[in-house]
């Protein structure tokens, strides 16, 4: 990591913007391998110092690291301003959870209803997804925190990760589905 960026300059970058948008979670490093995250259960935003440069790296447009980092955070603090309803999903989520715990990958790829069940996954991680960018983006309405034009290109970038995926795994749920169920005599 380049000297400029410790540990210390980003979680400095992020309670600031928290300062800004009058959002205060606790802040937490960790090694996670995902550049920043907030977790709804515990009220908190974890971030990766490593990841963070990383994730900045695969844009296809040139953003700073800052312009990245502050986006990202009102991203995060978006999920916060939502957290009722990720409370509100937490049964499902566990269910869910569970599900997959007591399935192998193969038996979710190849039974439709286990697959309908990753279906619904996804669709709730867009949804909370797109929700917490909606909430961003007012964020950056308001506070004027990040260019315009960057703030646009992170999101999409974000957002497209979790489409790409979802896209995947419709396409192949539709083909479970044409499929014919063999009946039993």
């Amino acid at each position: 990591m380049q000297a400029q960026y410790t540990s210390q300059h980003f979680q400095e970058l992020i309670q600031s913007i928290m300062e800004v948008v009058n959002i205060g979670k606790e802040l937490r490093e960790d090694q996670s391998g995902i550049n920043m995250s907030y977790n709804f259960i515990g009220d908190y935003v974890s971030f990766d110092p490593s990841r963070l440069l990383k994730a900045n790296d695969e844009l296809t447009h040139r953003v700073s690291i800052e312009e990245y980092v502050k986006a990202i955070t009102i991203h995060e603090l978006g999920h916060a301003m939502d957290r009722d309803a990720l409370l509100a999903s937490l049964t499902r989520t566990f269910e869910i959870f569970d599900l997959k715990e007591s399935h192998t990958f193969d038996e979710f790829y190849t039974d439709k209803t286990l697959m309908s069940v990753l279906i619904e996954e996804h669709e709730m991680n867009i949804v909370f997804e797109e929700t917490a960018w909606e909430n961003a983006e007012k964020l950056n309405r308001l506070y004027q925190l990040v260019e315009e034009e960057s703030f646009h290109l992170i999101k999409e970038h974000s957002l497209s990760t979790y489409r790409k995926l979802y896209q995947e795994d419709l396409e192949h749920f539709q083909k479970l589905q044409s499929v014919p169920s063999l009946q039993p005599a």
